[in-house]
């Protein structure tokens, strides 16, 4: 994500004509923009993507199990 952000703020840079970057080649402008796009092909390809959002699916599962016992008035038990 920080890549395509760079990538933005390179192209906008470059079109405003601001120096340094106004002299820069064109391939060193978009070469952030690339390297976003290999990481998200690598990211569905490994199943970084889908194991971020099973994680994520866990943790809300487990806050919401917990928020139902302390509602409920169960905390957790202590070990004997």
């Amino acid at each position: 994500m920080y890549t395509l952000i760079l990538g933005i703020v390179l192209i906008a840079l470059k079109v405003l004509e601001v120096d340094p970057v106004a002299a820069w080649s064109w391939w060193w402008v978009l070469a952030p923009l690339a390297v976003t796009a290999v990481w998200w092909v690598w990211a569905d390809m490994s199943g970084y993507n889908k194991r971020k959002a099973m994680e994520k699916m866990a943790q809300r599962k487990q806050a919401r199990i917990d928020r139902q016992k302390t509602a409920l008035g169960v905390g957790s038990r202590r070990p004997r």
